[in-house]
């Protein structure tokens, strides 16, 4: 696999983007998630966006971080949020989803940022089960999905 810094708005990164909304709209019943987001957000030093690509150089799996800190929708100074992480179908179960929080990690450290968060949905069990193993730990929620009761939301201190 190969791991490589794309722009959110890179036709690959939008193409899956256009996946995990679609999944979501199927797993919530709702049309996908509706949180602001735009490229400059992943633009470094403030965020990072990462793809994964196969053997073949088709993209197989993406995330990012975008740089929080304290507002009116609960997030923290020196917050690091992680977005969009999604493997297709076929990558699932290798690891990718591993390797990309990693160095996501690594680079919201290195920006300075102290702590990642992140918001998923109780529909998303695998998600919730790769983010506790990584060490993140359920928080008070923040966000666009602060007041849903579907929404979970989780820390790690970096």
């Amino acid at each position: 696999m190969n791991i490589r810094r794309v722009a959110f708005d890179h036709p690959d990164a939008v193409k899956l983007n256009d996946q995990v909304q679609a999944e979501y709209a199927v797993r919530y019943g709702d049309e996908g998630d509706v949180t602001p987001l735009d490229a400059s957000m992943f633009a470094p030093p403030i965020g990072l966006y990462l793809m994964a690509y196969d053997v073949h150089g088709r993209p197989v799996a993406t995330g990012g971080w975008r740089t929080q800190d304290e507002n009116d929708e609960g997030y923290s100074d020196g917050d690091a949020e992680l977005k969009r992480m999604y493997v297709v179908d076929e990558a699932r179960g290798n690891g990718l989803a591993r390797r990309i929080l990693a160095a996501l990690e690594d680079d919201a450290r290195a920006a300075g940022r102290i702590r990642m968060v992140l918001e998923t949905g109780n529909k998303q069990p695998e998600a919730i089960a790769l983010y506790a193993s990584s060490g993140y730990e359920p928080c008070v929620k923040f966000g666009h999905y602060r007041f849903h009761e579907d929404s979970r939301c989780f820390a790690k201190l970096l």
